[in-house]
């Protein structure tokens, strides 16, 4: 059953009303979840090391493997959901989730570590993209973009509350802690998913393209281990090389195979739609820093500059309280100035801040510091606001499945590469200067490479007209 639609709003029940209204905060819960879970553990990162024995470098694994796993698992979400129903497949994957989050808690080694964290990612490349369709698919399309801020709006309490918290834990407690928090957020999102949210019985459910899926997740896995394996001082040449050249040859598999299926898993013809196509390429470049900035200031603030991990996450989470603060205004800015100013400008602005944050110091004010984190914080915001509304600006309900798998996976992907590209370059400056700890200087290399990548997304956000997205902004002006 559809939530009804603006033209017969006046025959809601109350119940309905208030379910329209709590959307995109009880899909939020499942971003909150994730979000949370991603800034926790890159604020526990050293902490982590020392308790299992490895480098905090090397702990970027913990990352990308959770990453990897989303990336593969996400072109499923929007079959799964058009097959079982997307609430039901959003209160199990939620349910997952938080029994893969204690795992997780419960390892004792690395191993044991990255095995619950590929459960995890497994998990919510469901949940977060299959709360995205239900969004989708109940919200009108002149209140898309005023959804879109608030959906974001409970996200962003995960990376505000993210690093305090788990500094906290890891200072005064155990790194353990750190996933248990999961469990309490779960249970109150899968309470008013079954409270607010009604079940939908899906018609003539499709078939899943298993050939395609496989392909996908092939290509997905072993480029994204391949390229994470470069900045791995311990990887092999020779594996690096096999597994970036399977990720490609299956990545080609897959073009000439989405060609032959009339529903092929990742629907590469979206990129037809211009709107959809320079949002992914552009936003997802952007995009490079939401997974490199935690890791990079867990290595800067606590292993350079020594600050504990409480501090640490205290300095850190200025950056998401910018981002949070900016959500309220975010609709007016874009209705005023359009799309297109805002993401090309603001895109050269998010790199610069990004850039900066390299040049930071043991003798920095920290007035200083936490400054410019919120600073670009705001800034990076309007940006992902904006790219979010975009990419579905001018896609029809029908395609909203497609589209959200597709936008996920790409996002995922470039959040994977993004820790990737960072610890890449920290241990190719690491080998440059023939140290095996981390200094500044590494660190400063990484923030100019992140900050570089987001700066040129400028260049794909040109290419859009003028007058983009003229209908979203209208609304969002009169908003």
């Amino acid at each position: 059953m559809d939530l009804p639609s603006d033209s017969n709003s006046s025959t809601l029940s109350t119940k309905e009303r208030t379910a329209i209204r709590l959307i995109p905060f009880i899909v939020g819960c499942a971003l909150f979840m994730q979000m949370l879970d991603a800034t926790v553990v890159a604020t526990a990162l050293p902490a982590m090391a020392i308790a299992l024995e490895t480098t905090p470098v090397r702990m970027n694994v913990t990352i990308t493997s959770y990453l990897l796993a989303l990336a593969v698992f996400v072109p499923i979400s929007g079959w799964a959901a058009d097959r079982f129903g997307a609430q039901r497949v959003f209160i199990a994957a939620i349910s997952l989730f938080s029994l893969s989050s204690v795992a997780c808690a419960l390892s004792q080694s690395l191993a044991q570590l990255v095995a619950a964290r590929l459960v995890q990612g497994m998990a919510g490349a469901m949940m977060v993209p299959v709360g995205r369709i239900i969004l989708l698919r109940k919200t009108p399309k002149t209140e898309l973009l005023r959804a879109m801020a608030f959906l974001s709006m409970p996200a962003l309490l995960g990376p505000v509350i993210g690093p305090p918290l788990g500094g906290f834990l890891v200072t005064y407690a155990s790194w353990h802690w750190i996933f248990l928090i999961n469990v309490p957020v779960g249970l109150i999102g899968i309470y008013l998913i079954v409270r607010f949210i009604p079940k939908d019985t899906p018609e003539n459910p499709p078939r899943l393209d298993w050939l395609g899926f496989l392909l996908s997740g092939a290509s997905l896995a072993t480029f994204v281990w391949g390229f994470e394996s470069i900045g791995n001082q311990e990887g092999y040449f020779g594996l690096t090389l096999l597994l970036i050249t399977s990720g490609i040859v299956s990545g080609a598999l897959y073009l000439v195979h989405a060609k032959r299926v009339p529903q092929p898993i990742v629907d590469l013809s979206l990129l037809r739609v211009p709107t959809f196509a320079i949002s992914v390429l552009g936003g997802n470049l952007c995009r490079f820093s939401a997974g490199a900035m935690p890791f990079l200031l867990a290595l800067l603030l606590q292993i350079d500059f020594g600050y504990s991990p409480f501090v640490a996450g205290l300095i850190t989470f200025t950056s998401a309280a910018g981002a949070l603060t900016m959500k309220v205004v975010a609709t007016r800015i874009v209705g005023f100035f359009g799309f297109k100013r805002v993401l090309t400008f603001n895109a050269l602005l998010a790199g610069g801040f990004i850039a900066i944050c390299g040049l930071f110091q043991i003798n920095t004010p920290i007035w200083l510091i936490i400054t410019i984190l919120a600073t670009g914080g705001i800034v990076r915001s309007l940006q992902f606001t904006a790219v979010n509304t975009l990419t579905y600006a001018d896609l029809g309900s029908e395609a909203m499945s497609r589209a959200s798998t597709f936008a996920s996976m790409a996002q995922q992907l470039a959040i994977s590469l993004g820790v990737g590209t960072a610890a890449l370059v920290v241990n190719l400056s690491m080998a440059w200067r023939g140290a095996e700890t981390v200094a500044r200087a590494d660190v400063f290399w990484a923030f100019l490479a992140i900050g570089g990548l987001t700066a040129a997304s400028t260049f794909s956000f040109a290419r859009l007209p003028s007058e983009v997205a003229a209908h979203l902004r209208k609304n969002a002006a009169s908003g």
